[in-house]
């Protein structure tokens, strides 16, 4: 069983296992880094009963243990042998899936607040560790193959910043605004008004600190609300890596809520993880450990919703391997990183360094991409061109 396992998830690489009892096995077609680990008689369960929750228990536990080689080797050999490859699967399956994905992802007000708190309220100072300065948790955009994470995650600001078409004085939703770093940079440097919801207690008590540091408590307001429970009108609303915790049967209610709160003539850009695939279920390993509640949604899960909304989609932009060369940056701060051993136990940090790995095989031999929608209430809310996306960008 262990062997047509490692046949089907390894074809290209070069990997030798080591089981319980002395047998080894290899598989791949020798090319790359040799890559050697060993099992327990307890990995070897968990890997042969669930593959795509397995292996992560199996090293998080230290029921997995690399010899030779790193764990980013370990799976971009599974990347590269199709092993994350989306698939859409028999019409049962794609039943079954659908079914899994609104079950996991119903995220009323207590779960998605308790969901939050899983992830984000860790430590603000465990984030510090390994993100960029401004503190930017979603895909960075590297309009220079050469930029660094700073100089990426700067200009996906810039990108966004331009897509929402700012006058000084508007007045911005910013629906998960984490850090604040992006309600701060709207406010200092366009001149918006803009208040920042969260649900994470941790984000929200730094966001406000920043904005009173950088003087600019009074232009960018933080709280600690559901945006469904929002009552106020915007010019405009912004969303960065938020919708990845709405949940599948909550996105008609997501956009909907974003109508009711754009004033007449107002926008919106919505900026996400999403599938190339179409809908799916969320890998096992993240949901219980990583994002509980969280779900990816695919393109077409998302137009729909826009359109049961009776919002106008006016663009929509697909950024693909940007998100991997973001994880890329991350996974690699992360394990050089001195401080962070001495704050959290090694099995926190297996589980870490298995779920950054994961996520950037995901955008780089997997289907995962990040798109950026806009919308808006009107049909004239925004000039006819796309222009002034690039003047905009290029005047920052």
């Amino acid at each position: 069983m262990i062997e047509a396992l490692l046949n089907k998830m390894v074809k290209v690489g070069n990997l030798t296992l080591h089981l319980p009892g002395g047998a080894v096995k290899t598989a791949g077609d020798g090319s790359g880094p040799p890559v050697t680990m060993r099992l327990t008689a307890k990995g070897l369960r968990r890997l042969v009963a669930n593959p795509s929750l397995g292996l992560g228990e199996a090293y998080m536990d230290g029921d997995l243990v690399l010899e030779q080689g790193a764990l980013w080797d370990l799976l971009e050999m599974v990347g590269k042998s199709g092993g994350r490859a989306p698939k859409r699967g028999t019409r049962l399956t794609r039943a079954r899936k659908a079914l899994k994905r609104t079950l996991q992802s119903l995220n009323d007000r207590i779960a998605s607040r308790r969901n939050v708190a899983h992830h984000y309220d860790v430590s603000n100072a465990f984030y510090r560790r390994f993100l960029d300065a401004d503190m930017q948790y979603s895909c960075a955009y590297f309009a220079r193959p050469d930029m660094t994470l700073e100089e990426a995650q700067a200009a996906k600001k810039a990108h966004i910043a331009a897509k929402l078409n700012l006058s000084p004085g508007m007045k911005v939703l910013d629906i998960g605004s984490g850090w604040g770093g992006m309600a701060l940079t709207l406010a200092a440097d366009h001149g918006a008004e803009v208040t920042g919801v969260t649900l994470s207690t941790e984000q929200l008590a730094l966001a406000q600190e920043r904005a009173q540091a950088a003087g600019l408590a009074d232009r960018a307001r933080f709280q600690l609300t559901d945006y469904r429970d929002l009552d106020q009108t915007f010019d405009r609303i912004v969303s960065v890596g938020m919708l990845e915790h709405v949940g599948a049967p909550n996105f008609r209610t997501y956009f909907e809520t974003v109508s009711r709160l754009l004033a007449d003539d107002g926008s919106a850009v919505i900026h996400s993880i999403g599938r190339m695939s179409g809908p799916g279920a969320t890998n096992a390993f993240t949901q219980k450990y990583i994002f509980p509640g969280g779900y990816i949604p695919g393109l077409s899960e998302i137009v729909r919703a826009v359109e049961a909304a009776g919002l106008w989609i006016t663009d929509i932009e697909i950024l693909r391997l940007h998100y991997a060369e973001t994880c890329r940056h991350w996974r690699m701060r992360f394990l050089a990183d001195p401080e962070i051993p001495a704050m959290f136990d090694a099995r926190f940090r297996r589980m870490w360094e298995f779920y950054l790995c994961g996520a950037e095989l995901g955008f780089r031999y997997g289907g995962h991409m990040v798109f950026q929608i806009q919308v808006a209430k009107r049909v004239g809310a925004l000039p006819m061109t796309r222009d002034y996306m690039f003047e905009g960008e290029r005047a920052r």
